[in-house]
């Protein structure tokens, strides 16, 4: 009987698909003990959103989030973290120095599989971190990004002509671009570069059965090494290609665990288990630990019901071990079983389908279908406007999302390219609002993603939009000797120690310095807490002045985020355009500048405040 690897992502994609990523530490480390035995292949705990979020929203340490996990399974399952290639976990091309210093100490601190992926499919992308990883000890899993050809919608794109100078060809006969060989060759190219797995990474869930069906085919006639497919079921997708892949030889399936399963997530494995005995293939996990874990999950998934979009409609509960099905149920397992067999992709989604709504999963998501986005992606994008009180905006910026992927050269949709067309999205449904023209507010990143310093777009950017956003028609590439290590000041406030006080937070600095920072400087307060306190305690009370009216022009921040840097200070003359402030908002940089020569006369926040949308930023002299 042939058997079957699972790769579990319940403790890093699942939670980042469908709880945006704010999963505790101390939830993980109730789930852990019952990992030990389940028998995965490997479990995916690291990497993507985890390093930035624990920090960001759980003020906990990625570090030793890497260490409980390695110290747990005691080597029993590989622990697997995802990579942007070139950019890590962070939203910026890295020099090859500061990649190598993070894989060994990721290495060194229990990681064992790094899967490496670029957001664009730029091979040059990722050929240093598959060197970088096999040399250093550890196994590389070379991901192909999953991506669909544009929809011919003339009527919705931004340029005119756009069909025309992007295949030279009309609107109704546009060429081909993403094909069945388009990533078999992108495979075979990390392969020959060293990688130990290919992944099908399908990010939006967009690999419908029969197309699941022929790459997978053609992945494994055309390489000798492990194909793994990761997909989502946000469009509806996801269980039936997952029954298709396995059908046509897939080695590894990507899973999660019940409770952390279907919707915007990878499908659950106790589906899978189904589908698999009847397909005569052998589920090669424990489903007893398995079980284990299902009933710990159902707690864990409560304590993150502030960011659960379906609390109040959870799957029911099911153990494939114990539970008979209802014969309705059985009968519809063995109609998609058939269909599969028979290439019906029509029978077999409509019997998927059938058996979701059964177990209470949630239904396709038709929006997220039509704009061609990852569910991690809509997740987070929700949980933003949430924090923006900008709810309204989200149909908006979905259905402008792509339009934006259009204008940025047609790339896949995953961090950060995921991130970078969604946070614009969101710009420009705000410019239309405040009747501004489309990309009258730009993210610094998507400036350098159409400058080209991510790397080469699938489809070139057209000149004219690349001067538009950039300034110059040019593409110009990352110069990684341009690159500026942050610094790690001494905080003279907390007794002259180090931001950073080790390597390993060196290296957060490094790569994630806009949440980094906030957190270094917590630990180091902490530190002197006591110190700090009597000090406050032995300061004598002073009353403070009114604020002055404010008379004078005035710049306000066009939507709400947290200030990194004050450029100017009160009496400086600006010009036109001078950048007073830098903000982040959704994750991305945003420079604010000046709309006219004046003289600051006052400014309103300092680098680490939280501004809403509209607050004062700068005054000007009358």
């Amino acid at each position: 009987m042939r058997k079957l690897k699972i790769r579990d992502l319940t403790l890093r994609d699942g939670q980042q698909s469908l709880f945006a990523t704010r999963l505790s530490q101390k939830e993980i480390d109730k789930l852990l003990p019952l990992y030990e035995n389940a028998g995965f292949y490997i479990m995916e705990v690291w990497g993507g959103a985890v390093p930035d979020s624990v920090m960001r929203y759980l003020d906990e340490s990625p570090w030793d989030r890497l260490r409980a996990c390695s110290k747990a399974m005691k080597g029993k399952s590989l622990l697997s973290a995802l990579s942007r290639g070139r950019n890590l976990f962070g939203y910026k091309p890295y020099p090859d120095y500061v990649l190598e210093g993070f894989y060994k100490e990721a290495i060194a601190n229990g990681l064992n599989v790094m899967r490496i992926f670029d957001a664009l499919n730029d091979i040059d992308n990722v050929k240093e971190s598959i060197r970088l990883i096999n040399e250093l000890g550890g196994i590389a899993d070379g991901a192909v990004c999953y991506t669909v050809d544009p929809k011919v919608d003339p009527a919705s794109l931004p340029q005119p002509g756009f069909f025309a100078r992007l295949f030279g060809k009309k609107p109704e006969e546009p060429e081909k671009i993403f094909t069945d060989e388009y990533f078999v060759e992108k495979a075979k190219e990390m392969e020959a570069l060293g990688a130990k797995i290919i992944t099908l990474k399908d990010m939006a869930g967009l690999v419908n059965p029969l197309r699941a069906a022929s790459i997978i085919s053609k992945l494994k006639s055309a390489l000798s090494v492990d194909v793994d497919f990761h997909t989502h079921c946000t469009p509806g997708y996801g269980l039936a290609s997952g029954i298709m892949a396995i059908l046509h030889g897939v080695d590894i399936l990507d899973t999660n665990i019940w409770w952390f399963g279907g919707g915007s997530a990878a499908p659950a494995i106790e589906l899978i288990y189904l589908f698999a005995k009847k397909l005569d293939v052998e589920i090669d996990v424990n489903m007893e630990a398995v079980g284990a874990i299902r009933e710990q999950l159902l707690e864990a998934r409560r304590s993150l019901a502030a960011f659960d979009l379906n609390k109040d409609k959870m799957p029911r509960p099911f153990d494939p071990l114990k539970d008979k099905l209802p014969a309705e149920v059985e009968a519809q397992v063995d109609k998609a079983v058939e269909a599969a067999k028979a290439g019906d992709e029509e029978a077999l989604l409509a019997a998927c389908h059938a058996i979701e709504q059964y177990f209470g999963f949630p239904k396709p998501n038709e929006l997220v279908k039509e704009a061609e986005v990852p569910g991690g992606m809509y997740s987070n994008m929700v949980a933003q406007l949430k924090a923006l009180k900008a709810d309204d905006l989200l149909d908006d910026a979905m259905r402008l999302i792509p339009m934006v992927r259009r204008d940025a050269g047609l790339v896949p949709l995953v961090t950060p390219t995921s991130q970078i067309v969604g946070s614009q999205a969101v710009m420009v449904a705000i410019d239309r609002r405040n009747g501004k023209p489309d990309y009258t507010t730009k993210s610094n990143e998507f400036i350098s993603l159409v400058k080209g310093e991510y790397g080469h777009t699938p489809v070139a950017i057209d000149a004219a939009f690349r001067e538009k956003i950039t300034g110059s028609p040019e593409e110009k590439p990352y110069d990684v000797s341009s690159y500026k290590k942050p610094e790690n000041p001494e905080l003279a406030e907390l007794g002259g120690v180090k931001l950073a006080g080790n390597r390993e937070e060196e290296l957060l600095l490094e790569l994630l310095p806009n949440v980094a920072k906030p957190y270094l400087t917590k630990r180091r307060a902490e530190a002197h807490e006591a110190t700090v306190a009597a000090a406050k305690a032995a300061e004598p009370v002073v009353e403070e002045a009114p604020q002055e009216p404010v008379t004078g022009p005035t710049i306000s921040a066009p939507m709400g985020g947290r200030v990194i840097e004050v450029n100017v200070q009160p009496g400086q003359k600006v010009d036109k355009k001078t950048v007073l402030l830098v903000y982040e908002a959704m994750k991305m940089e945003n420079d604010v500048t000046a709309d006219r020569e004046a003289t600051v006369k006052r400014i309103f926040v300092k680098p680490g405040d939280v501004v809403g949308t509209d607050a004062l930023l700068v005054e000007f002299e009358d």
